[in-house]
């Protein structure tokens, strides 16, 4: 007969015993950097969170240098779209700038760059798109050179997030032909087309213009498609992988940590993060304890690493807890 109450009767024995801690170095922030000057605007769904010019966007970098959050995962809103987002690949586009920008000033700042073509098409796609067909295999030479230019910029790894078949091996091959062999690849591998990415579809500009991601993005009733997905981009080069969105997801970040030895970064996307804010402005939950259980749940369904956009706050209440 086994009392086990006995291992939660104060608080010093329930903090030795604890399986699982939220790290501050585990976290990883989101930012949107968009063209422009002076411009910190508010993104109405995502309480908190803004796009950022370049110029402006020393304000929330110091904030996360402050915090100690080791990096940033950062995103680009350009001034011109068109069928075949040549502003991904731009060597004078906003991610190029901004990464060039950010590792001048703070070098020891890990930035990684997510690499997709739907924030730069005029169709709001992931990938080039013929009669209402995304197609696949034309897209990877722009993804490639995507990635091979934001390295060339300064990023320090590379987060494909398009969902086309056999892309990190394109990236892969681009960035080894062009000298950047060392240059990790964290790869979108387990991304579901969710619901959850209404708000940073807002803060992005990036909802389709026609039709939905479903044709590339994953089915969220298919587990072990995932695993598929996680082994694939593996045998393709893949260094470590993200699973998109976390919260409704736990059991596939179980399931890819207990089958694979890569490290999983958990993404708490915009919708989970904005109903936890909606919920916590009108009274109903305390947002510190819902958002640290969150992200205790993640870490103990497998994740090593957590991109959130409560990580700012996160951090503050993390450091609270340990004076």
């Amino acid at each position: 007969m086994d009392r086990t109450r006995r291992l939660r009767m104060n608080e010093a024995i329930r903090d030795l015993v604890r399986e699982q801690h939220v790290r501050i170095d585990e976290l990883i922030y989101p930012m949107f950097v968009i063209e422009g000057e002076n411009i910190c605007s508010p993104v109405d769904s995502m309480p908190g969170i803004c796009q950022y010019s370049t110029d402006r966007m020393w304000e929330e970098l110091e904030r996360v240098r402050e915090a100690g959050i080791p990096g940033i995962l950062i995103f680009g809103i350009p001034d011109h779209k068109d069928e075949v987002g040549s502003g991904a690949y731009d060597e004078n586009g906003i991610i190029q700038k901004a990464v060039r920008l950010i590792k001048k000033k703070y070098p020891d700042l890990l930035v990684i760059s997510d690499v997709c073509l739907c924030e730069y098409t005029s169709h709001g796609h992931c990938g080039l798109v013929k009669d209402g067909v995304i197609l696949n295999d034309e897209t990877l030479p722009l993804l490639a050179k995507t990635a091979v230019s934001y390295a060339r910029a300064g990023a320090d790894i590379i987060a494909p997030s398009d969902m086309m078949d056999l892309r990190v091996a394109a990236i892969r091959d681009a960035l080894d032909e062009n000298g950047f062999s060392q240059i990790p690849i964290m790869a979108y591998s387990a991304k579901f087309a969710s619901a959850y990415y209404g708000p940073f579809r807002d803060a992005a500009h990036s909802a389709p213009g026609f039709g939905d991601r479903k044709t590339y993005q994953m089915d969220p009733a298919n587990g072990r498609e995932a695993l598929r997905e996680v082994e694939e981009d593996i045998l393709e080069g893949a260094d470590m992988m993200i699973a998109k969105p976390a919260l409704a997801y736990m059991d596939i970040i179980k399931e890819i940590s207990q089958n694979y030895n890569i490290p999983i970064a958990a993404y708490n996307v915009s919708g989970e993060y904005s109903m936890v804010k909606a919920a916590a402005a009108n009274g109903w939950i305390d947002e510190k304890k819902i958002v640290m259980e969150n992200l205790t749940g993640l870490k103990r369904a497998g994740a090593k690493m957590i991109i959130t956009y409560h990580a700012l706050d996160a951090a503050k209440w993390i450091r609270e807890e340990e004076k």
